[in-house]
């Protein structure tokens, strides 16, 4: 095993701007949801919008005035960037930089933090695309994001998208030391506290402490959002028009309150739970990875492949690990904790089933190389791509005020691992990451962002990442949120439900707001 020592991260945080994005288009159903649907009693949708959603309407599309961004082509850097799979020699992206307040509390030099951003189309109208902090940076997932939804789309819009402070090539944090980042993500599936995970995150948080300085309480949702509106100006538009996934919905939600003004036409694909519980977020978070892992399974059977039923795959790799774990070329000690988180990343996407049940079968046959791969992006500094557990924790950790100490940690894994066998120690570890950070002193506005145009809110019925339930209820607190919600499984709609996508696609491009409570079956 080869082991590297990590870089100082003195951020000042560097972004790159990326820009990307396409939609995909098919037709949707109206129907009861767990929000009030608007439906006739003959079951037609009526064509009027939520009545929350009528005083402020969707504001028109208008084309950006002069960018002060200079565009270069970064295809090359892109490309190596990414990983499979690689981007069509058809689509083409460039890249810019720009700059935005570090804006840290106790920032008094005035830092500033350097944003990437990528480009993917040729569309008049600028898109901003956002991701979860924890998944590709929002370049690459901008640029993979046009590969998959219709070139329609694109003749509209130009996605750009955007590496969040502290993520990708916009100041990846780097603090977490190589020799822990493993034990992170180690929670054993069936046994143990979360000693040693809490243990790994107090060497983190003092080491980060020391690296980041002013900057380690400057990488938050609530910031991101400032360097959108930074970004909007730099496009030259009067409204940001955007699309976040995940935790990038979370950053537009919180640009709507910051500058609701400012609100163009925003879709939030999964937004996060808001809760203030953030043990009971996560509790739900592990049911919906639960209910995705045997929708996997539930696939693969159909497909014949030869992994076999995934629970009896997943404990013979654990088993096996648990008393002899491999250190991999790249640092990664797969151990059992190790090897259920990489299955629980490949769970989100859809279209990495095949390869996941492929890596999964290997795996239980003693070689973990392919599953490791999984679990790479988040550990490992490859193919000059930061890994992301360090910027992860940061926002994470930022945007939570819970810290929990060690015995109260260890029942709620307890009680999450009883109740989800797989997947609830390595979603309740989490709590443990923050247990050396500092907690945010400043007193944030409420959410809800009253006074925006209508926003549309996509969930997703399984989804791993943010459940149902979670977007659900970050909805009502929203009040000119529409809903759609597709009868599917992943993490995010957009792009994999053909539904949603078409109601995505009507709402940005056509300004039509869909009835508030549709179900998407596909």
């Amino acid at each position: 095993m080869h082991r590297r020592s990590p870089s100082r991260f003195r951020t000042r945080a560097r972004l790159v701007a990326a820009t990307l994005g396409v939609l995909l288009l098919a037709g949707c159903t109206s129907g009861p949801s767990v929000r009030p649907a608007v439906i006739d009693n003959d079951g037609r949708a009526t064509t009027a919008p939520p009545p929350s959603t009528a005083a402020v309407p969707l504001p028109p599309l208008a084309e950006p005035k002069k960018s002060a961004l200079r565009w270069a082509n970064c295809d090359a850097d892109t490309r190596q960037r990414m990983a499979a799979p690689a981007l069509p020699d058809s689509l083409h992206v460039s890249c810019a930089r720009m700059t935005s307040p570090l804006d840290a509390p106790e920032d008094s030099q005035h830092l500033l933090a350097r944003i990437l951003v990528l480009k993917a189309g040729d569309g008049p109208i600028p898109l901003v695309v956002v991701n979860d902090v924890g998944g590709e940076p929002g370049s690459l997932y901008a640029a993979r994001l046009a590969t998959r939804l219709p070139p329609e789309f694109l003749k509209k819009f130009s996605l750009i998208g955007v590496d969040r402070r502290g993520t990708g090539l916009s100041g990846g944090v780097q603090c977490v030391p190589l020799e822990v980042r493993s034990d992170l993500l180690g929670a054993d599936p069936a046994e143990g506290g979360l000693g040693e995970v809490l243990d790994a995150a107090r060497r983190a948080g003092q080491q980060c402490a020391l690296d980041l300085d002013t900057a380690q309480t400057a990488l938050d949702s609530w910031r991101t959002a400032g360097d959108l509106d930074q970004l909007r100006k730099q496009l030259g538009l009067d409204r940001l028009n955007a699309l976040g996934r995940g935790d990038g919905s979370k950053v537009l939600s919180e640009y709507a309150v910051r500058y609701p003004a400012q609100v163009g036409r925003m879709v939030l694909d999964g937004i996060p739970d808001p809760g203030a519980d953030r043990a009971a977020v996560l509790d739900a978070v592990a049911a919906g990875a639960q209910a995705t892992f045997d929708a996997f399974s539930a696939d693969c059977a159909a497909r014949n492949c030869p992994m076999g039923d995934a629970k009896v795959a997943l404990k013979t790799v654990t088993d096996r690990l648990r008393t002899s774990p491999v250190d991999t070329d790249d640092g990664v000690t797969m151990s059992p904790g190790v090897a259920t988180y990489a299955v629980y990343q490949g769970l989100a996407d859809r279209s990495n089933w095949p390869a996941l049940a492929d890596a999964l079968n290997a795996a239980k046959n003693g070689d973990v190389t392919a599953l490791a791969a999984f679990a790479n992006p988040i550990v490992a500094d490859v193919r000059g791509r930061t890994s992301r557990i360090g910027g992860t924790i940061a926002t994470r950790c930022n945007d939570s005020t819970t810290r929990l100490p060690a015995d109260q940690l260890d029942r709620a894994a307890a009680g999450m691992r009883a109740k989800y066998p797989q997947f609830g120690a390595a979603v309740a570890q989490e709590l443990a990451w923050c247990g050396a950070w500092p907690v945010r002193r400043e007193a944030l506005p409420p959410g809800g962002a009253p006074g925006a145009p209508p926003i549309l809110v996509a969930a997703t019925a399984t989804d791993p990442v943010t459940p149902q339930l979670g977007t659900t209820r970050a909805a009502d607190q929203m009040p000119s949120a529409v809903t759609v919600t597709w009868q599917g499984v992943a993490h995010g709609a957009v792009g994999q439900s053909s539904c949603v996508t078409a109601a995505a696609q009507s709402f940005l491009i056509d300004g039509k707001i869909p009835d508030n409570g549709t179900l998407c079956p596909a």
